[in-house]
């Protein structure tokens, strides 16, 4: 596949559907991001097999899709289809994925020994010593839930919980609220009517650094918390 374009791909009724598109632009848009079809399509024609140049009838266009429309039917494969990736594209978004994985391991588990973390680059080593195969379309909390089961054997992982007890003051509360209830999961809370907020959150051991790191920087360090008994 030449490197100026790839092919984004849908299957209907047994049918193939291509289209021919840019690689940055087509990764882009399926991102979510807004780019506009004209800067994704090199050509405005629907294949049944672009490699070939054979293009779809429009009877079968219109039987699959409802229309012949071709920027219309291409939104669709371009949403729904699959997209193939350059080998650049697709080594890009493995580091982008393993990051991810390394960075939920090291927050949300923890050594059972210290109940302290393991930092990043550890994970990252134990990750390579295993030859974990990432997947740059699955869920990174699924794949690292699988990656914390192989890696046990060769290093000590736990995901222990811990409830931390909160007091935010007044001016704050309203701010730190969304940021505390990001880090776990709020199991009690009550508003004084001083207007200060007060709560116990249960989360991941791991996550209770970054946490006081997060919510001192919310309110300039008036804040108490302690891990709750």
């Amino acid at each position: 596949m030449s490197k100026a374009y790839t092919i984004a791909r849908m299957h209907v009724d047994g049918r193939n559907f291509e289209l021919l598109v840019k690689p940055e632009p087509a990764l882009s848009y399926r991102e979510g991001k807004s780019v506009s079809l004209s800067d994704i399509l090199v050509a405005e024609t629907i294949f049944s097999d672009a490699s070939k140049g054979l293009k779809v009838p429009e009877k079968d266009l219109e039987e699959a899709f409802g229309t012949v429309d071709t920027r219309e039917i291409a939104e669709i494969v371009l949403r729904r289809g699959t997209l193939q990736l350059t080998a650049e594209q697709r080594k890009r978004m493995v580091e982008e994925m393993r990051r991810k994985i390394i960075a939920f391991i090291s927050r949300q588990s923890v050594d059972p020994r210290t109940k302290l973390p393991h930092p990043p680059t550890r994970v990252e080593q134990a990750l390579e010593q295993i030859r974990f195969p990432v997947d740059p379309f699955r869920s990174v909390e699924e794949q690292a839930n699988e990656a914390i089961k192989l890696l046990r054997p060769v290093l000590p992982l736990s995901i222990e919980k811990l409830s931390v007890s909160v007091h935010i003051p007044p001016q704050y509360a309203g701010r730190a609220y969304g940021t505390v209830k990001s880090f776990g999961t709020i199991t009690s809370e009550s508003w004084r009517a001083d207007g200060s907020w007060s709560a116990v959150v249960e989360m991941p051991a791991g996550m209770y650094g970054p946490f006081l790191e997060k919510v001192g920087q919310v309110t300039r360090g008036n804040v108490e918390a302690q891990v709750a008994k």
